[in-house]
């Protein structure tokens, strides 16, 4: 079997739920190295950047409209367009203006997104999210002022060996807003995640090897 191939095997093992959706994380890997995961009939591929999934995916999506695209780096505004023409989930919303462009973006080209709200779980000045306390706001500004598909939250917790407060409390706060999905857990801490009621994991390295 080849290797990405039972690497993936492997991971979907260690899952004994059927609401878990894996998104393996395709950045900076070449279409040689997701060929095979693709004609092994996987659907769920996540990527960085706008500029490269363009390159990657956008006839790969042309041949395979079941592929489903993941956007799961940080989106600037001046790409927003292109990232709704190409990709069906954004899991990095993270502020006001960035939801007003893409909300203009998806009734100029008549087109649905499902998004994530990142939320900045450990309020690091570093990472970007939103931070708990406008959590609410957030939320309902872009589901009832902009009409967007707000269908969970995201994080991408402190590395300080705390993750399960971390994914308690993001769990916590998806079911305050009533939310069905959750996008937590990487290579590193996915085992954890899956304790915590997540519903996308996103995963690299793991899958596909370690990045040149």
């Amino acid at each position: 079997m080849i290797p990405v191939i039972s690497r993936y095997e492997n991971i979907k093992s260690l899952i004994n739920n059927s609401n878990v959706n894996i998104i393996a994380v395709s950045k900076m890997f070449s279409k040689e190295a997701i060929s095979p995961l693709i004609d092994h009939g996987h659907l769920h591929f996540g990527e960085n950047k706008v500029q490269e999934a363009q390159s990657k995916w956008a006839e790969i999506k042309k041949n395979k409209p079941s592929i489903k695209l993941h956007m799961i780096g940080r989106l600037q505004t001046n790409k927003a367009k292109e990232a709704v023409m190409l990709f069906d989930y954004i899991h990095s919303l993270d502020n006001q203006k960035l939801a007003n462009t893409l909300a203009k973006q998806e009734n100029n080209l008549n087109k649905k997104l499902k998004y994530f709200i990142q939320v900045n779980i450990g309020n690091e000045k570093q990472k970007s999210g939103i931070n708990i306390d406008v959590l609410d706001d957030f939320y309902y500004y872009c589901t009832r002022e902009l009409k967007i598909d707000i269908i969970g939250l995201m994080v991408i917790p402190p590395n300080d060996g705390q993750e399960i407060v971390y994914f308690k409390k993001l769990m916590e706060l998806n079911k305050l807003l009533g939310l069905k999905e959750l996008s937590m857990g990487m290579s590193s801490d996915f085992k954890i995640a899956l304790n915590y009621e997540t519903t996308f994991i996103r995963i690299g390295t793991s899958i596909f090897g370690n990045r040149n």
